[in-house]
């Protein structure tokens, strides 16, 4: 074994990644995989995590699907237990499921005061909560063995507000905190095995922004145009462009490195646009 792939390696490392059907947790559970991890795809979506763990299982690695909402206890506690009697521990966690609803949006012709407080509810709920609840329960068993790495995905929201966003904005940010607040905990507690850090993705296009960045045809929404002007690479990321950050956070290369957000952009977060 090189040195490069000692020091970059997950061979025989197990990957939790909840979301891991959407745009982005599908590339990433595909990068660890690649990488030599055996990867837990966990969703709500039962076929679809069954069917990228046959894709991965067909190109020689190893996965397996399971349904599970990361806002209830009970259903992650039993994908806790499925995992560690399928695979014996949980080495990596990656807080991937997330997403934004209409309602805790600010429409153009709308202002804060018609802000649906039950959708806003809602969205602080699958993205905070939804990181903090999957890393209580599989954290504890990262507490037990003393090892473990913890990825959140924040959003460049999080560091610049989006005008509109608001919803999405709050819930990130808090992440993002809540980030530096468990490599805290987790160092002081169980030992500096446990690290606990954050990707910033920039703006790739998915499922769920789709419609808001481009038209039909392809070409950019106003809002399209006005973010690939503030992104100084001129373009939306790749989903695949996350692998690299993914896979240093997640292996010994970033031993010393925990408490941190690192951006994947395209130069956003540094472009003060003039």
């Amino acid at each position: 074994m090189s040195y490069l792939d000692q020091l970059f390696g997950i061979k025989g490392k197990v990957a939790v990644v909840t979301g891991g059907t959407g745009v982005l947790g599908n590339k990433m559970c595909l990068a660890l995989a690649n990488a030599g991890a055996s990867v837990v795809i966990l969703g709500r979506r039962k076929d679809a995590a069954d069917e990228l763990a046959q894709e991965i299982q067909k190109a020689g690695g190893k996965a397996i699907g399971i349904s599970a909402d990361v806002l209830d206890e009970k259903q992650l506690q039993e994908a806790k237990a499925k995992i560690l009697s399928t695979f014996g521990s949980i080495d990596i966690l990656v807080n991937g499921a997330g997403g934004n609803i209409p309602g805790a949006v600010i429409a153009p012709d709308k202002t804060f005061m018609d802000l649906k407080m039950d959708d806003f509810k809602k969205v602080v709920d699958l993205n905070l909560h939804g990181t903090v609840l999957p890393s209580q329960i599989f954290g504890e068993a990262m507490a037990k063995q003393k090892r473990g790495v913890i990825i959140n995905i924040s959003s460049m929201s999080a560091m610049v507000p989006l005008t509109r966003i608001v919803g999405y904005s709050a819930a990130k940010s808090a992440v993002s905190n809540f980030t530096q607040w468990l490599a805290v905990e987790m160092a002081k507690k169980f030992g500096e095995g446990i690290r606990v850090n954050a990707i910033a993705p920039g703006f790739f296009l998915t499922e769920q922004n789709r419609n808001l960045l481009t038209n039909t045809d392809g070409s950019l929404t106003d809002r399209g145009k006005s973010i690939i002007a503030s992104t100084p690479f001129g373009r939306f990321g790749d989903a695949d462009e996350l692998s690299g950050a993914l896979i240093w956070l997640t292996s010994d290369a970033s031993k010393f490195v925990s408490g941190i957000v690192v951006p994947v952009d395209g130069a956003y977060s540094a472009f003060s646009g003039v």
